[in-house]
C-alpha cells in the first residue's frame, strides 16, 4: 500500500498555500458555479484542515493565523458588487460579515487540528526523554555490574598469588616519623 505524500509547510509556505488555494478555488467557483458562497465556505474548511495538517511542527501556531487571511484573500472573485471601487469594497465587507460562520468554522478546524498535533508532539518528546533516561539507567547498571565483576576477578587473582593473603590495599601510607639522631653514649672504662 502506497503512502500519501506528507508535505511540511513553513509558516510562510502555509500562508502562501492558503491564500493561493482560496483565490484559485474562488475563481473556479465563480467560473463553474456562479459564485456559490456555500461551496466557497466548504472549500475553505477543506483548505483550513489541509493547512493545519501540512504545516511543520515548529510553525504550528501559524496555521490558525493565516487561514482567516486566506478566506478574505479569496473573497473578491465571489463577492458580487456594483460597479466601481466603492461598490466592490462594500460587497466584500458585506460578504465577509455574512459568511463569518464559515470563517470561524475554518479557523476552529485549523485550531483543533493544530492543538491535537501539538499535544501529540509534546507527548512524543516526553516519551523520548523518558526512554533516553531509561537507557542511561540501564547503562549505569551495566557499568556497575562490570565494575563489580572486575573487582571480584582481581580479588580472586590476588588471593591465588598471595596464598591466602588479602589483596593489595591501595590506600595511601602515612608518612613515617623522622628518625632521631643517635645520642653519644657514655663510655665506661673497663675494669680488668
Amino acid at each position: 500500500m502506497r503512502r500519501m505524500p506528507n508535505p511540511r509547510l513553513t509558516g510562510l509556505g502555509c500562508g502562501l498555500f492558503c491564500g493561493t488555494s482560496m483565490l484559485a478555488l474562488a475563481c473556479l467557483d465563480r467560473l463553474l458555479f456562479g459564485a456559490s458562497l456555500t461551496l466557497y465556505g466548504a472549500l475553505f474548511l477543506l483548505v483550513s484542515a489541509l493547512s493545519a495538517v501540512w504545516v511543520r511542527g515548529g510553525d504550528l501556531t501559524s496555521a490558525p493565523v493565516v487561514v482567516p487571511i486566506a478566506f478574505a484573500a479569496g473573497l473578491p472573485p465571489v463577492a458580487s458588487g456594483e460597479d466601481g471601487l466603492g461598490g466592490h469594497l462594500m460587497a466584500l465587507v458585506t460578504t465577509l460579515a455574512m459568511q463569518a460562520g464559515w470563517l470561524y468554522g475554518g479557523t476552529l478546524v485549523a485550531g483543533l487540528i493544530v492543538t491535537v498535533r501539538k499535544l501529540r508532539l509534546m507527548a512524543r518528546r516526553a516519551a523520548e526523554r523518558e526512554w533516553e533516561r531509561e537507557r542511561e539507567r540501564e547503562r549505569e547498571r551495566r557499568r556497575g555490574l562490570e565494575r563489580d565483576r572486575s573487582q571480584e576477578q582481581r580479588q580472586r587473582e590476588g588471593q591465588g598469588q598471595g596464598q591466602g593473603q588479602p589483596p593489595y590495599d591501595r590506600r595511601p601510607v602515612p608518612p613515617r616519623a623522622p628518625r632521631t639522631t643517635a645520642q653519644p653514649g657514655r663510655t665506661v672504662p673497663r675494669s680488668s
